[in-house]
């Protein structure tokens, strides 16, 4: 466990995933849809596919192959891939919009809105999502996610991994970059935002991709605590505080 943990003021969090548990949402949201429009799909396997196409779609932009692009409108990008090729056909516009702001209505995990709460009280808490905006606050709203302030890739303009989409939060949030965490369930981030200075909070979560996916445990050197899930994060930072005072 790092000592520098008792300077953090500020925590921003990964969320498809991390916060919320998007792919038991996306699967029941389609099999509602499904039920209405009668097909039948491995409703599952259909929440895995679109999220599948989700880096894909962000490296179009990146290499120049699409203009800089909300999460909304490469999500239903893929959403309409995905229609085709399951050969569904009878939902109306009205009704594949509903279904791709399905990602606006995903559930929180269990512990998430007591977690953060908790968090709040010792600090700033915001969102650090690849998802736009409207996106956020949306799904904040929906599962009651408590939230500061709400850090968007698309107020950096850049998707995470991307340097600006970590570096930009001392920027907003008047801190240096030092100062403020990132938590995440993915190692990957976690792996990116410390090298860009900043401290890093890994909350595996077990269940995000199925019962029956192997969870990664392993500390790294990259990460600076671990925890079970938001509650005990807020304790373990808590007795990180009130041991340097």
């Amino acid at each position: 466990m790092n000592n520098n943990l008792s300077q953090v003021k500020a925590m921003t969090f990964d969320v498809f995933g991390t916060v919320v548990d998007w792919r038991s949402s996306i699967a029941r949201e389609i099999k509602e849809m499904g039920q209405r429009k009668g097909f039948v799909l491995d409703w599952d396997s259909f929440a895995d596919e679109w999220r599948s196409g989700y880096k894909p779609a962000m490296d179009k932009v990146r290499n120049g192959e699409l203009p800089w692009t909300k999460i909304d409108t490469l999500h239903r990008m893929i959403l309409d891939e995905m229609l085709t090729r399951h050969q569904i056909s009878n939902m109306s516009e009205d009704e594949k919009d509903y279904l791709n702001r399905a990602w606006h209505r995903l559930d929180p995990w269990p512990d998430s809105v007591k977690g953060l709460t908790l968090l709040k009280k010792d600090h700033i808490i915001s969102s650090l999502s690849n998802g736009n905006v409207a996106l956020l606050v949306n799904m904040a709203k929906y599962g009651g996610l408590p939230w500061d302030t709400v850090l968007s890739a698309e107020i950096a303009r850049h998707y995470k991994p991307d340097a600006e989409a970590y570096l930009s939060t001392g920027e907003y949030l008047g801190l240096p970059i030092h100062q403020v965490m990132m938590v995440a369930a993915h190692k990957n981030d976690l792996e990116s935002a410390k090298s860009n200075g900043m401290m890093t909070g890994y909350v595996p979560r077990p269940k995000e991709h199925g019962i029956n996916t192997v969870t990664d445990y392993g500390d790294e050197d990259y990460i600076d605590i671990i925890a079970d899930d938001f509650i005990d994060l807020s304790r373990k930072m808590s007795s990180i505080k009130k041991s340097s005072q």
